[in-house]
C-alpha cells in the first residue's frame, strides 16, 4: 500500500500469476487511496502544522513541481504520477489538498493504479530472469 513497486516485486516472490499480481497491487493502492481520501483534509493539516514547528520552508523544489503538474493536470496529474513518483498516501493528500472531491480522488486513482500495475507487473514479469542471479 505504501509503495507501488513493491506489489509486482512481492507478487513475483510469492509465486503468483500475472493477472493476480495486477489485482492485488491495484488493490494495495486503492485500499490506500480510499482511507486517505477520507482523512486527507486532516493529514495535510498535520503536515503543515509538523512542517511550521520544525520551521521547514513552504515551498520546496518539490511542492513546487507538484503545484506545476495541478495546475497544467488537475487530479489527472496527480494521479498519473502517484505511482511513480509519489507514495498512494502522499498523492491522495496532495489531491485532496488542491480541494479534489472524494469521488474524483477514487475514480482517478482508480485508472491510475490498474494502469500502472499492468505496466510494472509487466517489466517485472519480463525482467524477472535478470533478478534471478543476484537472489
Amino acid at each position: 500500500m505504501v509503495k507501488f513497486f513493491a506489489g509486482p516485486v512481492t507478487g513475483i516472490s510469492l509465486g503468483l500469476s500475472y493477472f493476480e499480481t495486477v489485482l492485488l497491487t491495484a488493490a494495495g493502492m486503492m485500499t490506500s487511496v480510499v482511507v486517505f481520501s477520507f482523512i486527507g483534509r486532516a493529514a495535510s493539516r498535520w503536515l503543515s502544522k509538523r512542517r511550521v514547528a520544525k520551521r521547514q520552508p513552504m515551498f520546496s523544489k518539490k511542492n513546487r513541481n507538484i503545484v506545476k503538474v495541478w495546475k497544467r493536470f488537475g487530479v489527472s496529474g496527480i494521479a498519473f504520477l502517484t505511482p511513480l513518483l509519489l507514495t498512494p498516501i502522499f498523492g491522495t493528500i496532495v489531491a485532496a489538498l488542491f480541494g479534489a472531491s472524494r469521488k474524483r480522488i477514487i475514480l482517478h486513482m482508480l485508472w491510475s493504479a490498474v494502469m500502472w500495475s499492468f505496466a510494472m507487473t509487466f517489466l517485472v514479469f519480463e525482467f524477472r530472469q535478470f533478478a534471478e542471479g543476484f537472489f
